[in-house]
């Protein structure tokens, strides 16, 4: 009998220690691997480890975020389907970069809604997220604000200024160029201050902060000052497979700590931009209005030149994307 009882025990030693190392492998947190498009240290990256360390500590009993970094990790234009695959679990991105699988996720540059108004029920945000659950992604928030300008050599004063400038291009702008009548050429983000020191172009778009510290104002002291595409298309992506297995509460958690992050990430942004004008006023750049009648075709031009293109590509979701926009 003694035997039997210690035999008993010893078994029910063994499946108790089994129990309790699969109780402790589940509480472990879920380890979620981040990259970026740009890299950690970059200052327009400045606002994603704070979201990072508010997810972390709220939610440190489920999941741990680790943000391994952004190209020196992984080229740029490789990593939404990184994202995608799983291979990565979050991405900090440009809508832009996967406009190739959803031309239509770009489109959110054009709101003219703030992020409350945006996230009402059955508004511009749910449309986003069920597109991009077609794509195996989660949409969370966004991480960045910085509208864009125009930077030119010589000073403009209207519209009809702008015919024959050579800009430095991308993806982003180069369609909204064109119907300025300008003349997009495409520079390598690299070669950018040789070009503009060379006069191979005479201008480039871009948001408030970089040119100063990249050099760039040495050769161009003259900005357009009407934001375009003001709100940033830079969002906190998450694998959708991923997403499907965490607990729901976990979840609500998440989009409760985004949605609170949002308005104070964009103040953050407001006062470094508000920062950044009055280096460049030291530098002796100067910033050009137009005409109340420019200024309205101007910023016309740069949403019809991105809705006309879209057309092209999804012409069955503009007409919807125009009503959650704001534009119908």
């Amino acid at each position: 009998m003694k035997k039997y009882f210690i035999l008993v025990s010893m078994i029910i030693g063994i499946l108790l220690s089994g129990f309790l190392n699969v109780s402790s492998a589940l509480a472990q947190p879920m380890e979620l691997k981040g990259v970026s498009f740009l890299p950690k240290d970059h200052r327009l990256c400045a606002m994603i480890p704070v979201w990072i360390d508010k997810v972390n500590v709220e939610l440190k009993d489920s999941i741990k975020i680790s943000w391994l970094g952004g190209p020196e990790v992984m080229p740029p234009f490789e990593q939404p389907e990184a994202v995608r695959k799983g291979i990565f679990q979050i991405g900090f991105l440009p809508a832009a970069y996967y406009a190739g699988i959803l031309p239509e996720g770009d489109t959110i540059s054009l709101s003219k809604y703030d992020f409350k108004k945006e996230r009402e029920k059955g508004g511009v945000w749910d449309y986003f997220v069920e597109r991009h659950k077609k794509i195996n992604m989660m949409l969370l928030g966004t991480w960045l604000y910085d509208p864009f300008y125009l930077y030119v050599k010589k000073e403009v004063k209207g519209l009809e200024d702008l015919r024959g400038l050579k800009m430095r291009t991308a993806a982003k702008y180069d369609k909204m160029m064109l119907k300025l009548g300008m003349v997009p050429v495409t520079v390598q983000f690299g070669e950018t201050y040789t070009a503009l020191q060379r006069g191979v172009v005479e201008g480039f778009g871009w948001p408030t902060i970089g040119p100063r510290e990249w050099g760039w104002l040495e050769y161009v002291k003259h900005v357009i000052d009407i934001p375009f595409y003001a709100r940033q298309n830079t969002l906190i992506l998450i694998n959708l497979e991923v997403w499907n297995k965490l607990p729901k509460m976990v979840q609500d958690k998440l989009l409760d700590i985004t949605i609170k992050y949002e308005p104070e990430m964009k103040a953050y942004f407001e006062k470094e931009i508000d920062k950044e004008k009055k280096e460049m006023d030291k530098l002796g750049v100067k910033r050009i209005k137009f005409s109340a009648t420019d200024t309205k075709k101007y910023i016309d031009t740069a949403n019809d030149a991105f809705l006309e293109d879209l057309e092209k590509k999804v012409p069955e979701e503009v007409k919807t994307l125009k009503k959650l926009m704001g534009y119908l």
